[in-house]
Formats: structure tokens, C-alpha cells, sequence
């Protein structure tokens, strides 16, 4: 990313009859206005289909087994007949091509990112080559299924439009042993104020291994952000009462900024599910906690990378999703002026903001998430907490259920009392 040079602090704005004084209110922006054209031109397809697999079986190519799965260890798929391993090409060159970021116009979709038909069902019937028979299989659940007569293992690969087959599959390469030593570590740290029904219940073995779908989007564009920033140049105190309030004195100045920038593989849920978060029910957000996952190394997709593990299905598409990569595109925007504008010691006040998305680039993908839940029951509501691992780095972030009661009893050990107080009023409210 890059942005302009950071401005020479302007005079401040003069106020009548001398000193500072906030100059008038700038004029009303849009924020995430598409730039010229990009509204109306047709997205870009590239075509990330799998043309290896296109009958439902999905062959080792060496020995013609379908009885496939993936090996962590190695993050390669491996025949269990003839334990011939071997993975599937990586995506990003086929979606980036030659064009780079800077060079990004218009909008480009890949297949398995295309919007999802509200006609198609989730249940595929496959015809199994090997024998003949019919198969059904419910992509809500499953991706793949074993033919009942001759034991095939058939397959969901066709980018069919409802959001089961994505582009890409970034596989695990974290075991369940693994993830559930990271978990038990991270109870352990949190184990004395613990909720006693979370001590007595905590499992960590039944953690759950699962894919989730996410857009990952490439993007160039262009922000102005326009407001005002105050340096301070007089402090003092003057004496009200029978106490002193402080007072300062600030020069105000108008400031304008411009950035151009680009973004490389910005991660954003596409499970309306997932993106809504309610903190009353339970604590899915965590999920946003364990990024980045290196996507860099995300393979053409495969159902059998997905045996053993479960998935959820994207169920939204990128028009809805717009919304949410443009608030993200401003909020870099703003990180990226930042250092341009700390010589303002009282603070800047962003008044306006504009937006032009020149290019984006839309890959649909499952990242692997090793999950563990625990259900906690209350009085007045329940509560769902989660603990997450990234299954790729390992990174671990969740919710355990607190107990109030050790909180108020290390809090009056601390002699803290107005904190003993505020969690005794929490308690009671909740």
C-alpha cells in the first residue's frame, strides 16, 4: 500500500476579530461511491473449475482408487489404497493472472464466488460411474458420499450455484491433538475464574474441525478524508468554586488528505450467520480473532480435502458483501494517513470521507477452523461460548464462562472495594 507524503501543518483557520476558529462544515460525501463505470460494466468471470473431476468420482491418479483424504501432516491428499499423495494446483495464479493490484479495474468474480441461485436446492443427486447408481447427497452437510452398492466415494466438485463449491480450499495442517492442546492451554490460563458447570463440563477432546466460507477479496482504490485537527498551544487552570478546571487554548486547522492504495487478499465472512454477530447469544466473533490465515497457500478445490471435517455454506453474495469491504477499504485509509497527521496533538475530527474502488477481485474460499463450544445455562438467557483455533497457525482466542462470585471474592482480596462493587452491580443485572 501507499499513500501521499504527509502534509506541512496549514495556518490555522482565522476566526473575525482575531484568534482560531473552526472554519465552516465542508461539504456532505458519499461514502463508497463506485468510480465511473464500474456500476454498470459487466463483472469479469475466471473460471476456476476443477475440469480433473467431472464425473462425481474423484480418482487417486495413480492407482484409480476414490478412497481419498487428507493428511494433515503433510497437507496433501493421500489414496489410502495405494498411499500415493499428491495436492491440487494452487488458485492464486490462476485468479491474479498478470494483472497487478495497481493495474486492477472493474470487477472480477471468480466461478465459485458467482451469485447464488435461490431456485437451487441443496440436495445433488450424483450417478455413480463404477456401477450406475443413483447417490443423493445433502450439500448442506456433506460434500461427499459413498456409493451403497459398489462403495465409491462420490464427490460434490461441479461449481453448482448455491454457494456449496467455492474457488479455493486452504487445508488444515494443524491435527486434532494439536488443537486441543492449544484449547486446554487456553482454559487452563483462565481455569480460577471459570464458571463451575465450565470446570465439571470442559471437553476439550470433542473440538470440531470445520471449514468456513469467506470472500477473499483483492482491491485498488482511492480515499479523501477531510476534517479538522487541533494542536494545542496554552494550558491553564483557573479557580471555579471551590475547585480548579483546566482550560487549554488550540489552534484548529482544516485538513485534507488523499491515498491511493492497494490490498491483497482482505478476508470477510460470507455467512450471513457468522457476520451477524449477537454478543447476548453467543460468541462467534471470537471466529474474526484467529486471522490471518496465509491464503497465499489455497489449493484449487477438492471435496476430499473436506473428508473427516465439516463445512458451512456461503449464503451470501458479493453485492452483499459490498457494503462491508468498503467500510474495511475506508478504515485502511484511515491507518494509512495516520502518521501524516500526529503533529496534531489535541486530536483530528474526520468530518468527510470519500471512496473509489477502481478494482476488485472476489475468490470464493474455506479457510479450516478447529472449534470447540461450550452451552452455558442462565436464569434469565443462555449463552453459547466458543473457543477457536486457527488451523493453520495455531493462533487461539475464545470465551469461558465467568464465575462472578471468584471475580468478587479476588477483587476484595486485591482491596479493590469499588471494583467489588461494579461486579456486584453487573451480577445483579445480569
Amino acid at each position: 500500500m501507499s499513500n501521499s507524503a504527509p502534509e506541512p501543518i496549514p495556518q490555522p483557520v482565522a476566526a473575525e476579530g482575531g484568534g482560531t476558529a473552526p472554519p465552516p462544515p465542508l461539504p456532505t460525501q458519499q461514502i463508497g461511491e463506485p468510480t465511473s463505470g464500474s456500476a454498470t460494466a459487466e463483472p469479469q468471470r475466471v473460471d476456476t473449475a476443477n475440469t480433473r473431476l467431472t464425473d462425481g468420482l474423484n480418482r487417486c491418479p495413480k492407482c484409480g482408487s476414490t478412497d481419498i483424504q487428507l493428511r494433515v501432516s503433510t497437507g496433501m491428499l493421500v489414496c489410502l489404497f495405494c498411499r500415493h499423495e499428491w495436492s491440487e494446483a494452487q488458485v492464486e495464479p490462476m485468479v491474479s493472472g498478470d494483472v497487478s493490484l495497481r493495474d486492477l479495474t472493474g470487477t472480477t468474480i471468480a466461478s465459485g464466488a458467482s451469485d447464488i441461485s435461490p431456485e437451487v436446492s441443496g440436495m445433488m443427486t450424483l450417478k455413480c460411474s463404477g456401477c450406475g447408481s443413483e447417490v443423493v447427497v445433502n450439500t448442506a452437510e456433506a460434500m461427499s458420499s459413498r456409493c451403497h452398492w459398489c462403495r465409491h466415494v462420490l464427490t460434490i466438485n461441479e461449481q453448482i450455484p448455491n454457494g456449496a463449491v467455492p474457488d479455493a480450499v486452504l487445508p488444515f495442517s494443524m491435527t486434532q491433538a494439536q488443537a486441543v492442546e492449544k484449547i486446554r492451554e487456553f482454559a487452563g490460563k483462565r481455569r480460577i475464574f471459570a464458571h463451575k458447570s465450565f470446570r465439571a463440563g470442559f471437553s476439550p477432546e470433542n473440538v470440531m474441525g470445520v471449514y468456513l466460507p469467506y470472500m477473499v477479496v483483492d482491491g485498488n482504490a482511492s480515499a479523501d478524508v477531510q476534517g479538522f485537527g487541533e494542536i494545542e498551544t496554552r494550558r491553564y487552570t483557573r479557580r471555579v468554586g471551590d475547585h480548579d478546571e483546566t482550560y487549554y487554548d488550540a489552534d484548529v486547522y482544516q485538513l485534507n488528505r488523499h491515498v491511493d492504495y492497494t490490498v491483497d487478499d482482505l478476508t470477510i465472512e460470507s455467512s450471513a450467520e457468522r457476520a451477524n454477530i449477537n454478543a447476548m447469544v453467543n460468541t462467534n466473533n471470537i471466529i474474526n480473532t484467529i486471522m490471518p490465515f496465509d491464503t497465499k497457500n489455497a489449493v484449487q478445490w477438492n471435496a476430499n480435502y473436506l473428508v473427516g471435517y465439516t463445512s458451512e455454506r456461503r449464503d451470501q453474495d458479493v453485492s452483499q458483501i459490498q457494503p462491508i469491504l468498503e467500510d474495511q477499504l475506508l478504515s485502511i485509509a484511515r491507518s494509512q494517513v495516520h502518521n501524516s497527521v500526529r503533529q496534531y496533538n489535541r486530536g483530528v475530527r474526520w468530518e468527510a470521507e470519500h471512496l473509489d474502488v477502481h478494482g476488485t477481485r472476489w475468490v470464493a474460499m474455506y479457510l479450516p477452523v478447529w472449534l470447540y463450544s461450550f452451552y452455558q445455562e442462565g436464569k434469565r438467557s443462555s449463552m453459547v461460548h466458543y473457543i477457536a483455533v486457527n488451523g493453520r497457525t495455531g493462533e487461539t482466542m475464545g470465551s469461558v464462562p465467568v464465575s462472578h462470585g471468584r471475580l468478587i471474592l479476588a477483587a476484595l482480596a486485591a482491596g479493590t472495594v469499588l471494583e467489588a462493587i461494579v461486579i456486584w452491580i453487573l451480577v445483579m443485572m445480569s
